[in-house]
């Protein structure tokens, strides 16, 4: 079981998508602490709070050309940072604290095209991270081009690894026969799938996914990864079940209180429940169930496009194209057969 959370503590998402701790007693002042969650000046902080004392001064600020100074001025400064999603801010986040944990007081002018490709290739054993580590450190060193901070960008030109997957497994009819079984209408897991299954919507964009939402029988919102505008029908099933569910008061999925949820909190949940149910998938493959019913049936690039606020016709085109290849193998089966004579 995880550990519980000591007294008084308090955390919340600042406008940079940084974590951000604070002690408050009762109705005793607030004390910001500092943001290494469980670091010696974490704990000191706290331990002087909780005793009353007199919170230790702030620490002088990063020192000027050194890569924290960069990280801070990157994050305060950049319209390309504050333009991120939320997620994508938190993920990165969590990749420069621990940047800053290594090398934080290193000249910035020191990290070099070999040192970024050497960062990416040690974490070559996941690939996913090592490219969410480049596409950190690119965005921060492509502001600090434009801010001529430096000279040269040290991230151009390095690529990518290969993932070499077809991303998330696609859910099976059985998977949602099995999970459907496991967690009937009426409970909290069963619309989560409905409303991934019905919306294809982003888990980021499933949690904040609402009655406000909804009008005239149109569900209507920004998605948080490229605020691209959806319109989606409320599908007949998918508004029966919502009926028969708890909700949150501006949330469908909300926590048991009924308060919103994080979306990394709402993986967690479903992901124990595809477990309890015996289903070996992750939410986002809903999405490519819908996605693939979607072009099965006939639905078009652009159909597809605004369904799903897919932008540049790419991701739509792969399930078109799939759902062509199928049919015209379908056809093409009967060609097979010994002619007759």
């Amino acid at each position: 079981m995880p550990r519980p959370r000591p007294p008084y503590l308090h955390s919340e998402i600042s406008r940079h998508g940084r974590r951000v701790w604070y002690f408050r007693k009762g109705k005793g002042p607030r004390v910001r602490l500092p943001d290494a969650y469980g670091s010696d000046d974490f704990w000191s902080a706290y331990h002087a709070a909780m005793a009353g004392e007199v919170a230790p001064k702030k620490p002088a600020g990063a020192k000027s050309g050194s890569l924290r100074w960069l990280i801070d001025k990157y994050r305060a400064e950049s319209s390309h940072w504050s333009q991120l999603a939320l997620e994508t801010r938190q993920r990165r986040e969590r990749i420069f604290q621990a940047v800053i944990e290594a090398a934080g007081d290193k000249a910035y002018t020191a990290v070099t095209r070999a040192k970024i490709v050497e960062g990416r290739d040690r974490r070559r054993a996941t690939p996913s991270a090592a490219n969410h580590f480049l596409k950190a450190r690119a965005g921060l060193f492509a502001w600090a081009f434009e801010a001529d901070h430096v000279a040269t960008n040290p991230c151009e030109g390095v690529k990518m690894l290969s993932q070499r997957t077809d991303g998330h497994r696609p859910w099976t009819e059985a998977d949602i026969e099995r999970f459907e079984a496991r967690w009937p209408v009426g409970t909290r897991e069963r619309l989560a799938l409905a409303i991934l299954m019905y919306t294809g919507l982003r888990r980021g964009d499933v949690v904040k996914l609402g009655r406000q939402h909804v009008r005239d029988g149109v569900i209507s919102l920004r998605t948080e990864k490229t605020n691209t505008p959806v319109h989606l029908p409320m599908l007949p099933a998918l508004a029966e079940i919502i009926d028969k569910s708890p909700t949150g008061d501006l949330n469908f999925i909300a926590t048991k209180s009924g308060r919103p949820i994080c979306a990394d909190a709402f993986s967690a949940m479903f992901l124990c429940a595809c477990r309890a149910a015996g289903v070996d998938a992750s939410p986002h493959g809903l999405r490519k169930v819908a996605a693939t019913r979607a072009a099965n049936a006939g639905a078009t690039v652009a159909e597809l496009e605004a369904l799903f606020g897919w932008t540049g016709g790419q991701m739509a085109s792969h399930y078109t194209k799939e759902a062509d290849r199928a049919r015209l193998a379908r056809q093409a089966i009967a060609k097979l057969a010994k002619p007759e004579r």
